[in-house]
C-alpha cells in the first residue's frame, strides 16, 4: 500500500465527522457501564483470530482520541500487511472507560476493512505478472466508500472513480437518451473540465469501436467473453492510434476463475465489486490486560 493512501485517508476533511457519527451510533446517550470504570486506566491489545491482510489500524488512534485525547495507540502491524492467527496487531493504553466505549466501533471498522483488503489481495495475486490492474467500483456501503476504497488499495487494487464527479462513465441509458455514443461524448466534453476522463461502457464490439472513434479515454467492456476480446482489443488500440491517442481498455463482469484468461487478452484493467460486496469480515479481537 502506498504511504500516501493512509495519509490521504487521515487528512480527508470528512473523516472525523464520520468517526464521531459511528461512535455516537454505538454509545448513544452514554455508556451505561462507564461508572464502573470511572477514574481507572487500562491496557489492551488486538489480535488476529485468522490469517489475512490487516487494514484499518490507522483509524484506531484518531477514533479513540475522540473519546479521550490521552489514549495511546501503538501499531505493531501496518495496514496492508499479512497477519496470522494469534498475531498481536496493536496495543492501547489510556482511560478504561474510553477503551471499552470505542472497542466495538473500532473493531467493526477494522474487521470490515481487513476482509476487503484480504479479498482484494487474493484476486490481485491471480493477476501477478500480467500487468493488468484490479480496480474497484462504486458498489460500496453508503457512508463507507472512503474507507472501503482505501481497503482495496491496501489489498493491492486500484480505485476506479470515487463518485459521479470524478469521471464521466456513459452507460446504456446515457447512450440511448443522448441519441448514441458520439452525441453523448460530445455533450460531456462540452461541459466537463478538460482533465476529466470520459469512459464508455460498451455492450457490443460496435459500441466499443464507436466510443474509441468518438474520442473516449476508456472503454469498459461489460460481460464480454475472453475469446471475443482477443481480436477486439487490438482493433480498439488501432482506432485510438489512428486518432492520435490511446485508450484504456477495461473488462467487467469477470468471475475470479476467469481472471487469467481475461488478462491474456491485452486489456489494461479488470473492475469488480467482489472484494466489497462478497468479502467476509476478518476476525479480530481486543483483549484487555489486568
Amino acid at each position: 500500500m502506498p504511504p500516501s493512501c493512509a495519509a490521504g485517508l487521515l487528512a480527508h476533511p470528512g473523516l472525523e465527522a464520520q468517526l464521531r457519527a459511528w461512535l455516537s451510533e454505538d454509545i448513544g446517550r452514554g455508556d451505561l457501564t462507564a461508572p464502573a470504570l470511572q477514574g481507572r486506566s487500562g491496557r489492551a491489545h488486538w489480535i488476529a483470530k485468522q490469517a489475512g491482510l490487516f487494514c484499518g489500524g490507522v483509524l484506531v488512534e484518531p477514533l479513540f482520541r475522540l473519546l479521550d485525547p490521552g489514549v495511546v495507540v501503538t501499531l505493531l502491524v501496518a495496514d496492508g500487511k499479512p497477519v496470522v492467527a494469534g498475531q498481536r496487531l496493536l496495543e492501547l493504553e489510556g482511560s478504561a472507560a474510553a477503551l471499552v466505549a470505542g472497542e466495538r466501533t473500532a473493531l467493526n471498522l477494522a474487521m470490515r476493512l481487513s476482509g476487503i483488503a484480504s479479498a482484494t489481495a487474493e484476486l490481485v495475486a491471480r493477476l501477478a505478472g500480467t500487468g493488468v490492474a484490479l480496480a474497484d467500483t462504486r458498489k460500496t456501503t453508503p457512508g463507507l466508500r472512503l474507507l472501503e476504497k482505501y481497503a482495496v488499495r491496501c489489498g493491492g487494487g486500484i480505485n476506479h472513480r470515487l463518485g459521479l464527479d470524478d469521471a464521466a462513465m456513459l452507460k446504456e441509458n446515457h447512450l440511448a437518451w443522448a441519441g448514441g455514443v458520439a452525441p453523448a461524448i460530445a455533450a460531456v466534453r462540452a461541459s466537463a473540465p478538460w482533465p476529466a476522463r470520459v469512459i464508455v461502457e460498451a455492450e457490443t464490439a460496435a459500441e466499443a469501436e464507436a466510443a474509441v472513434a468518438a474520442g473516449a479515454d476508456g472503454v469498459l467492456l461489460d460481460e464480454f467473453d475472453p475469446a471475443a476480446l482477443h481480436p477486439l482489443v487490438p482493433r480498439l488500440r488501432a482506432l485510438a492510434a489512428g486518432r492520435g491517442g490511446g485508450v484504456v481498455v477495461e473488462a467487467s463482469g469477470v468471475r475470479p476463475e476467469q481472471l487469467a484468461a481475461y488478462a491474456a487478452t491485452g486489456i489494461d484493467l479488470i473492475s469488480t465489486s467482489a472484494p466489497v460486496t462478497r468479502s467476509a469480515w476478518l476476525d479480530l479481537s481486543m483483549r484487555f490486560e489486568a
